[in-house]
């Protein structure tokens, strides 16, 4: 640092005229080779970031660096502003420190360092992404090599040290130093991410911007730990069985082969692909080094282990394990409880529960169209409907197609007129479609933008959304379910409930916020259709497996191929959604009865409320009512008993109910057949 920086460092009390005086000179005479900059002045500046300042403001600024800079040497050793210096520059992929630099690119402590890795790291400062070596690997071995030639002039090493050490090739062992150990590694992230955009529009009383890392702020947040450990560990558990099914499933086959594009995609993505790539190899001869077995470290469920694989089969082990995401929150003040993003952030940094992450949601849209059609046609939970196909014609203006379209339900089962409570509850695609046709998609639309959708989220006005075709974040789905929780009052979910500076001094409260959707009878009815899906419905295992019995209402949703398990289960005081697939969507369960929402993601709900139950210090009660609507306020009818709604007669009939008993004494067995009767 000193031969690249500062080679006078010892010698001057923070300011260095003569390299100051070179800097002026060269402003004159145009040959600015820049600099002037003491390692100080430098740390100065990195303590007090300056902000966006006036030509004179600027000036201003640097005359108050080089203050600051002769106080810090007056007050501490040489020694202490090079360790204060290393300690507070931020390097590329999220490492801030020289410590945290040192792990992060070469997977050592710093003590162990050899000269070319310091003088790769130390390289970096200049323009830390510029000269990332993962990302950069040419421009960060020429910036090495300028170092390395610094120390050669400065005669910290000879010239033929300083020859043999240009030849050396850039080695890293890139470990990103991010808090992966600890409770919630995700959500963590997540406010890091947050916190960095907040402050860049909150600023100090000065005009200075807060820094996350520097000001000793102190966040408090609304999750509960024990809530969280629950969380996580449910996710553990569940995964942990369901992984050793994924790969029997797929026991003999291969997920890419019918996907070549995609996996060459996959492998592109790599760091390993892009730092040979950039070194000159081409596509072949970068996949003969990656089919080469060697030494390495993989993630299991039960944890690390030390094997021998070849990348490109460590790439295979590793997008095969199913992810995760799972989110806790209370629906009256949008506190979120427990956020859970993945399975382990240190391998899989993607975070499921993140707003940005959006996946297709299945028939977990599906309320919001039933929504629509009680608050605008007053239809009651018992209303019948035909369980038959129906056609969205082209030529409609409520629609817009360019083709007649039919959505079908799985395995082509129709028959009766079930009621909606019954139709909701066996998630019947037909039924849902034929609200739709007489609703239309506009209006529905309107309600989940109002629900708090992001403006990111693209919900197009075509039929084909009652079935749940769009991508929505896990974070969304939440706060737009929170309303039929909450007496028809829209959550936004909230994290942060306060930040204060190191001495408590409060800088900004965060408050929930709210807005009516819908009308409380409404959401009353929709509770009434939804614990339909309990009750007897595609969540009915919730009960008799797990032992979850109380007031309970929610949806599972499966996607097109499997690709997306969902469960959205509410309760009066906590709402509770998961989601559960694999990163690459076209690696997923080819059988329905092992691929759906029911058997992915409800799991994962069940076992943490099972946990939240049983623990006396939470104080949850399961049992407790939802609040309703005054008996002369309601208009619709919710008691259901004298209508099953399949046949004329009522009664559902005994195949139906042979086959849902078969599906699940499949999924206890673990069983692999091809049978499809989830209508989802």
């Amino acid at each position: 640092l000193i031969a690249t920086e500062d080679v006078r460092f010892y010698n001057h009390s923070g300011i260095d005229v003569k390299a100051l005086l070179a800097v002026i000179s060269g402003q004159i005479t145009g040959d600015n080779r820049g600099g002037g900059s003491t390692i100080t002045q430098q740390l100065a500046k990195n303590l007090f970031p300056r902000e966006n300042y006036t030509f004179i403001g600027l000036v201003f600024r640097k005359f108050k660096e080089w203050l600051i800079a002769i106080k810090l040497e007056k007050t501490f050793t040489k020694q202490e502003i090079i360790a204060g210096y290393f300690n507070t520059v931020e390097f590329s992929d999220n490492a801030f420190g020289i410590k945290s630099a040192s792990h992060t690119y070469f997977n050592k402590p710093l003590e162990k360092l050899t000269i070319l890795e310091s003088a790769l790291l130390v390289g970096m400062l200049k323009a830390t992404y510029k000269y990332n070596p993962r990302a950069h690997p040419k421009a960060a071995t020429e910036r090495r090599n300028v170092v390395i030639n610094q120390l050669y002039e400065y005669d910290y090493i000879d010239k033929k040290m300083r020859d043999s050490l240009f030849l050396c090739p850039i080695i890293l062992d890139y470990n990103p130093d991010i808090h992966f150990e600890g409770l919630a590694p995700y959500f963590r992230e997540y406010i890091k991410m947050y916190l960095k955009d907040f402050f860049d529009k909150v600023p100090k009383d000065n005009g200075e911007k807060y820094n996350i890392y520097k000001d000793g702020l102190k966040i408090y947040t609304t999750i509960n730990p024990k809530m969280q450990q629950y969380a996580e560990a449910s996710v553990q558990e569940h995964l942990q069985d369901y992984q050793n099914v994924f790969f029997n499933h797929w026991k003999g086959s291969d997920p890419w082969g019918e996907f070549p594009d995609e996996w060459k995609k996959t492998i592109k993505n790599t760091d390993r692909y892009k730092t040979l790539h950039a070194s000159g190899k081409t596509f072949i001869e970068i996949i003969k080094v990656m089919s080469i077995p060697t030494k390495m470290r993989i993630y299991t469920l039960r944890g690390e282990i030390d094997t021998i694989m070849s990348p490109l089969d460590s790439i295979k082990w590793h997008r095969m394990h199913l992810q995760a995401g799972f989110l806790v929150m209370n629906p009256t003040n949008g506190h979120i409880k427990a956020w859970v993003g993945g399975t382990n952030y240190k391998y899989f940094q993607y975070d499921h529960v993140n707003i940005n992450t959006k996946r297709q949601v299945g028939s977990t849209f599906k309320p919001f169209v039933y929504t629509v059609a009680v608050d605008q046609k007053g239809y009651s939970p018992c209303t019948q409907v035909p369980n038959a196909p129906i056609t969205f014609e082209v030529g409609n203006p409520k629609w817009d197609l360019d083709a007649n379209w039919t959505p079908r339900n799985a395995g082509m089962k129709y028959g009766g007129s079930p009621t909606l409570k019954r139709a909701l509850s066996q998630s019947l695609n037909s039924v849902t479609a034929r609200l739709m046709h007489e609703v239309g998609p506009r209006p529905v639309v309107a309600l989940v933008k109002n629900l708090g959708f992001d403006s990111s989220t693209n919900i197009p006005p075509y039929p084909s959304i009652c079935l749940g075709t769009m991508e929505i974040s896990l974070y969304e789905m939440m706060g737009a379910y929170s309303a039929y929780a909450n007496e028809g009052i829209y959550t936004k979910p909230l994290f942060i409930t306060k930040i204060t500076d190191k001495l408590g001094n409060p800088i900004v409260n965060f408050y929930p916020e709210q807005k009516e959707v819908l009308r409380p009878e409404v959401a009353f009815v929709m509770q009434e259709m939804m614990k339909g899906v309990v009750e007897s419905g595609t969540a009915k295992r919730l009960a008799y497996r797990y032992g979850l019995k109380g007031t309970i209402c929610g949806k599972t949703g499966t996607t097109q191929s499997n690709s997306d398990g969902w469960f959205i289960g509410l309760t009066p005081d906590l709402i509770a959604g998961a989601w559960v697939g694999c990163e690459d969507r076209y690696i997923r369960f080819r059988s329905t009865n092992l691929g759906q929402g029911a058997s992915l993601a409800l799991p994962v709900w069940a076992k943490f409320f099972q946990k939240v139950t049983t623990d006396s210090t939470i104080h949850f009660d399961l049992t407790k009512p939802f609040v309703q609507p005054p008996p002369e306020y309601r208009t619709i009818i919710v008691d259901c008993s004298k209508y099953r709604g399949w046949g004329d007669d009522g009664i559902a009939p005994k195949e139906i109910e042979d086959y849902q008993n078969q599906y699940d004494n499949t999924l206890d067995e673990n069983k692999n057949d091809t049978i499809n009767y989830d209508d989802e």
